[in-house]
């Protein structure tokens, strides 16, 4: 891969103005808000004291983004989707790069729906973030590949296909060369929906850069940017981390913050195959259920996080094992959210060749040979049927 000159990628993050020269508007530097003092539950509040210390040292940010970072707590709030589409209308309204970053363990579920259209003429370069959880079995230009045919399906064509871990520091240097390469001169828009690791991935390049970590704020909750943050380049351009644009069907809306790791796999996944006869059932915790309803004697592999508690069960017998063990045995949801938690809804798939059963968030059942079988995921999660990727 050429080299090039990584000068000017030392952002001023810690140097920059708080302040613009005609406004008087502060933005939290960890979720891009606007920062306010008076109104504790609206967005950007922070207390007087607090932004009068962050204007002294050039760190302001919000209470919110103060208490994630320091005691992982979570406030919640409401972005509009409008808001959404007008930040992607913005991106389609200038000239720049576009780093369209996707989950490689969640794929479908962090796919944004007509990003071809909002992007319009810009170049699209596409990253494969999180590729350390994938099994090291795996081949990476099978990976690239595959992402490549996905995308080419969701009507994008990236000049490139990338694939990183933003805990792997040669990884994030080599996609700072990737993006000087195709920038051009041009400001730098990071798209993508939640939980995808837009964040982590430029403060790892701030990181690399500076010194600085963990400038923007990143957690396993969803859409925990609130706002665009324009990070100043000394080229004069800016590389733009954009708010998540949140999917509803995506499994992390629906369980609690302490169970959030099971759907944010942090280390490689370790599949498991299941020998299953026609009539057996697999129970991914409470989250999903997946039957098997016609076919030969086959193996199932799931792909999920390596604490995720798989049982099996008959079919004859899932419902009334699903009624007298949910929120214990099957958990999570844990017993305290079952209240609020939707009922799970039935899909039934007929497969003629090998494919993935995607639980959109969760992970994956493989299907190695033709089967007929039923997938149940909580109300409004999505579950579809994809070629395979492993």
């Amino acid at each position: 891969m050429a080299q090039v000159n990584r000068k000017i990628w030392r952002t001023r993050v810690a140097e920059r103005d708080l302040v613009s020269e005609e406004v008087e508007a502060l933005h939290c530097i960890g979720c891009g808000a606007v920062i306010q003092t008076t109104d504790k539950a609206g967005i950007g509040y922070t207390p007087q004291s607090a932004l009068e210390k962050g204007l002294e040292t050039g760190e302001l940010y919000c209470q919110r983004c103060f208490r994630l970072r320091h005691y992982n707590e979570i406030a919640a709030v409401n972005i509009s989707d409008d808001e959404f589409l007008r930040l992607l209308t913005e991106v389609g309204n200038t000239n720049a790069l576009v780093v369209n970053v996707v989950d490689i363990f969640d794929f479908n579920g962090s796919v944004i729906p007509g990003l071809h259209r909002f992007v319009a003429g810009n170049d699209v370069l596409l990253v494969g973030n999180k590729r350390d959880i994938l099994p090291k079995s795996v081949k990476e230009s099978k990976v690239r590949n595959w992402l490549r045919e996905r995308a080419h399906e969701e009507g994008l064509r990236p000049v490139d296909v990338v694939l990183t871990s933003a805990y792997n520091r040669d990884d994030t240097l080599d996609l700072v060369d990737e993006i000087e390469n195709y920038r051009e001169g041009r400001d730098v828009y990071v798209v993508g929906v939640t939980n995808v690791g837009k964040s982590t991935l430029i403060n790892a390049i701030i990181k690399n850069a500076t010194g600085d970590s963990d400038v923007i704020t990143t957690s396993r909750f969803p859409g925990t940017t609130l706002d665009k943050i324009e990070i100043p380049l000394d080229d004069g351009s800016f590389i733009i981390d954009t708010p998540g644009i949140i999917h509803r069907h995506q499994m992390a809306h629906f369980i609690g913050p302490e169970d959030l790791k099971l759907v944010s796999p942090k280390k490689e996944i370790k599949p498991k195959t299941y020998q299953l006869n026609e009539g057996q059932t697999l129970f991914m915790g409470g989250l999903a259920r997946f039957d098997y309803l016609k076919g030969d004697k086959q193996g199932f592999t799931g792909f999920f996080d390596n604490h995720l508690m798989i049982h099996r069960t008959k079919l004859e017998k899932a419902d009334e094992f699903y009624v007298k063990h949910k929120g214990s045995l099957l958990a999570p949801p844990r017993e305290d959210d079952m209240d609020t938690f939707p009922k799970l809804v039935r899909k039934e798939f007929a497969l003629k060749e090998k494919s993935d059963i995607v639980f959109s968030g969760l992970g994956w059942i493989r299907v190695a040979k033709p089967a007929i079988i039923a997938a149940w995921v909580p109300e409004g999660v999505d579950v579809v049927v994809r070629k395979s990727l492993i």
